[in-house]
């Protein structure tokens, strides 16, 4: 006779088993590295590789289709007595340092504009966009009609407003010319400093401006100590992405001067890209390019150390 109350047995339930693959997915370190397997590969092959390739022709003498020899740093002697090269130098730091602080000032007022409260505001800030994320030859190409000396509707424009008097050659004089690339890049580029510092304006409370009101601050000292310091880890990140790809700048100097005239507009990459392809001789051109690394290395690590000590404090 049955016990009354008695438990009654649980059906067996097979579990399954697990093959040796669900196993290592499971464990966390091997998912981890199955994830990170793919950008690991694809910066090995875009980044590391070619940067190898980089150092190692630029210690030899190799041309196109003649492979080269061990010379050293032979190259890179031959560039400090380059004047060329070193009007590029020059050219890079200018072009990289004006336009970096024009781009940073233009962007933040677009930036405390766009943060207010108005009709369209969604509109505009899809147009803010625009120059951002127009193909940069596309554009570029626009602006090389702009500045054209006979279709030119900037000199158009200047001519109906009594500021000149006959055509003027944009990218023909050396110095307008380098002003004009700087025009070009400072309009490309604010679009991104706005966004981005807009994104950081967004993460600031409301509330820490209405007490510095209450407190009597103006407009400008609660910009000073409220605004600012909260906002300058996020304009150091902009201002640090911002420098290294203005100092590796290429399309639009390429498409606009291709480097003229008289090589009075070169950078760091037009020129590499005018001795490595242009003349064959592919050691130069990689010794030029490589040039810029330690500079942007330096640029790098000064600023991820004053955005880590902005951040700790």
């Amino acid at each position: 006779m049955a016990t009354a109350g008695a438990a009654t047995p649980r059906p067996y339930v097979a579990t399954p088993r697990r093959g040796p693959i669900t196993r290592l997915l499971e464990d966390e370190r091997w998912l981890a590295s199955a994830l990170l397997l793919p950008t690991i590969v694809l910066l090995g092959l875009f980044i590391a590789y070619p940067f190898v390739k980089g150092v190692l022709l630029a210690v030899t003498d190799t041309k196109v289709g003649i492979p080269g020899k061990f010379v050293g740093f032979d190259n890179f002697e031959k560039l400090w007595h380059d004047n060329i090269f070193h009007v590029a130098v020059y050219n890079t730091f200018l072009y990289t340092a004006v336009t970096t602080v024009f781009k940073l000032a233009l962007g933040l007022w677009l930036a405390l504009l766009l943060n207010r409260h108005f009709r369209g505001k969604a509109m505009v800030r899809a147009f803010i966009l625009l120059p951002f994320i127009i193909p940069t030859v596309l554009s570029t190409f626009a602006w090389k009609w702009m500045f054209d000396p006979t279709f030119s509707v900037l000199n158009w424009i200047l001519y109906q407003a009594n500021i000149i008097t006959g055509r003027v050659n944009w990218l023909g004089d050396p110095d307008l010319a380098i002003i004009s690339v700087m025009v070009v890049n400072i309009w490309r580029g604010v679009p991104f400093f706005a966004i981005t510092l807009l994104a950081g304006l967004q993460t600031i409370s409301p509330e820490l401006h209405e007490a510095a009101a209450i407190d009597g601050a103006r407009a400008w000292n609660r910009f000073r100590h409220v605004t600012w310091p909260l906002l300058l880890p996020v304009t150091m990140v902009v201002v640090l992405f911002s420098v290294i790809q203005t100092f590796a700048d290429f399309q639009l100097v390429y498409v606009l001067t291709g480097g003229g005239p008289a090589n009075a507009t070169h950078l760091f990459a037009t020129y590499a890209y005018q001795i490595g392809v242009g003349t064959g001789l592919l050691s130069e051109g990689a010794a030029v390019s490589l040039a810029i690394f330690p500079v942007l290395l330096l640029v790098v690590i000064i600023q991820l150390l004053y955005i880590r000590r902005v951040e700790t404090v």
